[in-house]
């Protein structure tokens, strides 16, 4: 039985499978489905969990090798909480990008992780390294 670090087994099982130049998507509550993409929902209720939290947890698990959001989340949050992403990447390269552009990488995505995030464009998308 596992006793520490992430206890999900549906979330062990999708981090397992990312390898080398793979994407992984943290996603807020309201990120629509992909059909054929495979979710996991860890959403409970709002801010239960956050996108941080999800990352903070994952990156042990997970090597970054690049991040990117949309330029959107830049405009519609304050400067505090953008420190707090690039805080939580470790010194992973993080780009912004225009929404309609972020939502093209996500089909090609090996799995997209739901939170229950109510932050605007606090979506992330994860190059695995």
């Amino acid at each position: 039985m596992l006793k520490t670090g992430i206890l999900n087994p549906h979330l062990l099982s999708l981090l397992a499978r990312v390898r080398h130049t793979n994407t992984l998507v943290i996603a807020d509550r309201g990120f629509p489905s992909w059909p054929g993409m495979e979710i996991i929902d860890l959403s409970l209720v709002d801010d239960v969990p956050t996108v941080l939290q999800v990352l903070t947890a994952v990156k042990s698990n997970f090597v970054i090798a690049q991040s990117f959001m949309a330029e959107e989340f830049t405009r519609y949050n304050a400067p505090e909480r953008l420190l707090a992403v690039e805080q939580a990447l470790e010194g992973a390269p993080l780009s912004f990008e225009p929404h309609d552009l972020f939502k093209k990488r996500i089909p090609s995505a090996t799995g997209l992780i739901r939170t229950g995030d109510t932050i605007q464009y606090g979506n992330m998308v994860l190059v695995s390294g």
